[in-house]
């Protein structure tokens, strides 16, 4: 009797069931709808317009999402570094901090770049072929005919260009192919100097010069990786040489000409490099003109944490300065580069330590951010393996801008030291002054920052171009000022940031759209994410 009463409500039981199993596929697939309008899997197929109207409607979204995007990554960041000094700072400024982190103007500054970019790129891009339509039965470029893959060689190895490829999923070089037929080169190149020419403009104005440079060395990258593969060019550790000739420049314009490099940038060195700032400023004055500002040297000299023999030093120089206007030898003395230690030999290690614990929650940083947002699942399925890979890949960063500073420290001092030795009426060599200056010349100052450049191998390989991109447009900015005051170059006025932008995002789009292969595999994923397959 139980189980015939119980007969009529099954069905009932069963319907329930299945509106419940409705309800829950409904619910996962709106979590994925909002998902997908956050982060971009990978493999997303190209999206058919064919109205103009569409394009808008792409577009608009495509902004939407990249403005989302860029807002929440700026202020993730800002709360990630403000978690290692907020505990220094007074409580009832705390929330206030936290506030700015989360919703200050440069969020929003960061989001309405990356926004009107993916927005006008889309809009330009994907309303070009509707406009001025392109039919790839008539024409066929050598970059087309390389990508099919009829046409191909049959070979048993695999050619730098086929290696090359090979950094791209199949559906990836599919998508490639595809867009061949649709669209013509100079559309992303146009698209992308447009966006990248108004987008720039939200940045603040200190900041857009910064920008440009990035984009537009990323934009050479990716032309000279084209060539070097059409060309069979190969230059090796070129990624190092790059970064030390560049660390060059920027180290002689740091030491001798400071207004060649932005005022941040010589700030942030100034803050690495741990040397007192009246002692930079002893050595530009006596290298460049022969003499020093006394207030300098009285400076140092005051300080509380310079010792005894090093302010007996100072202070034996500042008198005889001051009586008979003789300023000694053309460089800092070592007494002023660090006060605080009397051996030159006790520098290094001292160096070391205090840059790696400045630079490590900033690293920290850089590494554990992108780990957690671009490879989410990898960090959900192996926390403990991401952490430790990000606690050592901040361990190499922290420890090769160490070994950098102790470098140019030690070349700083052993130069100065033989030419003190050398200069001697007691040195056992005896050797002409010119050739003895040339230890103090300043183009030993340039020489002193290509060898801390080699500091670039203690870095992890697969990070050495990402950090060569990095200082090649400070060198560049360096190089075309000095440059520039001796008539050699032309202003750029009040539009070079947008410019240079417009140029740089026109090369790196090109290439994105066409072979987004000879990018680097950082920007061609950040790419993806903020603008997709189109």
């Amino acid at each position: 009797m139980a189980s015939s009463s119980s007969g009529p409500y099954r069905p009932r039981k069963v319907m329930t069931s299945f509106e419940n199993l409705v309800v829950l596929a409904n619910y996962q697939e709106a979590l994925l709808d909002a998902r997908k309008m956050v982060w971009r899997d990978r493999g997303e197929p190209a999206v058919e317009l064919s109205t103009l109207s569409e394009c808008a409607e792409h577009a608009a979204r495509g902004g939407l999402r990249a403005g989302t995007l860029g807002f929440t990554l700026r202020s993730g960041f800002n709360v990630f570094v403000l978690l290692f000094r907020i505990w220094k700072m007074p409580r009832h400024f705390r929330f206030s901090l936290i506030r700015h982190a989360l919703l200050g103007r440069d969020s929003f500054r960061f989001a309405a770049m990356l926004g009107s970019f993916a927005a006008l790129y889309k809009l330009i891009f994907n309303a070009l072929p509707i406009l001025l339509p392109h039919h790839s039965s008539t024409t066929s470029s050598p970059t087309e005919s390389a990508y099919d893959e009829s046409e191909l060689p049959v070979t048993m190895a695999p050619t730098a260009s086929e290696r090359r490829r090979g950094r791209l999923s199949f559906r990836a070089q599919a998508h490639e192919i595809w867009l061949r037929k649709q669209t013509r080169r100079w559309y992303a190149v146009v698209a992308g100097a447009v966006a990248g020419g108004v987008g720039i403009l939200f940045e603040k104005r200190s900041r857009r010069v910064a920008i440009a440079q990035q984009l537009f060395v990323r934009g050479l990258q990716g032309s000279y990786n084209a060539l070097s593969t059409k060309h069979n060019i190969k230059i090796p550790h070129g990624d190092v040489l790059v970064f030390a000739l560049c660390c060059g420049q920027i180290m002689y314009g740091f030491l001798l000409r400071p207004d060649t490099i932005p005022p941040s940038y010589s700030a942030w060195i100034q803050n690495a490099s741990k040397v007192p700032l009246k002692g930079v400023r002893v050595n530009r004055s006596l290298v460049r003109d022969g003499v020093f500002d006394f207030a300098d040297l009285e400076s140092l000299i005051g300080a509380p944490s310079t010792t005894s023999a090093n302010r007996t030093e100072l202070a034996a120089r500042l008198r005889t300065a001051q009586a008979s206007a003789e300023f000694g030898p053309r460089y800092g003395p070592c007494a002023a580069i660090h006060p605080w230690l009397d051996s030159c030999t006790a520098v290094p290690l001292d160096r070391f330590v205090s840059v790696f614990r400045w630079m490590f929650p900033i690293y920290g940083a850089l590494h554990l951010v992108p780990a957690v947002l671009f490879k989410r699942q990898k960090f959900w399925e192996q926390p403990w393996r991401v952490l430790a890979r990000a606690g050592w890949g901040t361990t190499r960063s922290s420890a090769f801008l160490g070994v950098f500073v102790i470098i140019y420290q030690t070349y700083f001092c052993a130069k100065h030291n033989l030419h003190a030795a050398l200069s001697s009426p007691r040195a056992p060599l005896r050797l002409r002054k010119e050739w003895i200056d040339v230890l103090i010349s300043k183009p030993s100052f340039w020489l002193g920052g290509l060898l801390s450049g080699f500091s670039l191998f203690v870095e992890e390989k697969r990070r050495r171009g990402e950090l060569a991109m990095y200082v090649l447009p400070k060198g560049l900015e360096s190089a075309w000022r000095m440059a520039r005051g001796r008539g050699l170059v032309f202003h750029t006025g009040e539009t070079g940031e947008a410019l240079l932008c417009a140029i740089g995002m026109g090369m790196v789009m090109s290439t994105y759209q066409n072979d987004p292969q000879h990018l680097s595999g950082l920007v061609r994923r950040i790419l993806y994410q903020f603008v997709g397959p189109n």
